[in-house]
C-alpha cells in the first residue's frame, strides 16, 4: 500500500481523539478565574494528551517521510496503537477526575506504555517491509530511546505506587522530551 494514503488515516484518527478530548473539558461554572482554576487539573491532564497526541503524530510524520510502502503487519499494527491511543479521552477525564488516584494514572501510563512497545514492533515491521530502503533501516537500526522511554515510565511506577500517583503521569511527561533529545544528539 502507499504511504500516503495511510498517513492520512492516522492523520484523520488523531484528529478525532484531540476533538473529543477537547470537547471533554468541562466548562467553568462562570466567568470568574476562580472557576478556572477549579478545573485546572482537567487543563494539566488535556495539556499533557496533547502533547502525547501531537508527540504520536509527530514521530509517525518523521518515521512515514522515509517510508515508501507499507504491509499488512505495518498496518495492523499502527491500527492496534491507534485504538490504544483512542482510548486517551476517557483516560484523561478519568485522571483529572481521580487525581491523586494510583489506578488512574497508572491506566493512563499503560496506554503511554502499550503504544511505546507497540511502536518499537511497528519500527521493525517497517524495516523488514522495505529492506531496500537504506534511510529506514539507519533510522531503526536500534530502539534504544525507546527502551529509555520505558525505563522512565517503570520508574514512574514504581514512585507512583510507592508515594505518589501522579508520579507515572509526570513520568509520561518527561519521557516525550527526553525521547527528542536522545534522538536529536544521538545518545542513543
Amino acid at each position: 500500500m502507499d504511504s500516503e494514503r495511510f498517513e492520512a488515516l492516522i492523520d484523520a484518527i488523531l484528529a478525532i481523539i484531540l476533538t473529543i478530548i477537547v470537547l471533554e473539558i468541562p466548562m467553568a461554572a462562570d466567568g470568574t478565574w476562580e472557576a478556572l482554576f477549579e478545573i485546572h487539573l482537567e487543563f494539566i491532564i488535556y495539556a499533557l494528551s496533547f502533547l502525547v497526541i501531537f508527540n504520536y503524530w509527530n514521530y509517525n510524520n518523521n518515521v512515514f517521510s522515509m517510508v515508501n510502502k507499507v504491509n499488512n503487519k505495518v498496518i495492523w499494527l499502527s491500527g492496534l496503537s491507534l485504538f490504544i491511543l483512542s482510548l486517551l479521552p476517557y483516560l484523561t477525564i478519568f485522571v483529572a477526575e481521580n487525581f491523586d488516584s494510583f489506578i488512574a494514572h497508572a491506566a493512563y501510563g499503560l496506554d503511554f506504555v502499550a503504544t511505546a512497545i507497540i511502536s518499537i514492533f511497528i519500527s521493525n515491521a517497517l524495516k523488514n517491509s522495505d529492506k531496500g530502503n537504506i534511510a529506514l533501516q539507519v533510522a531503526f537500526e536500534n530502539n534504544n530511546s525507546l527502551y529509555c522511554m520505558l525505563a522512565l515510565m517503570i520508574a514512574g511506577y514504581i514512585i507512583g505506587y510507592l508515594v505518589y500517583p501522579p508520579a507515572i503521569t509526570l513520568c509520561c511527561l518527561i519521557s516525550i522530551p527526553s525521547l527528542w533529545i536522545l534522538k536529536k544528539y544521538k545518545f542513543m
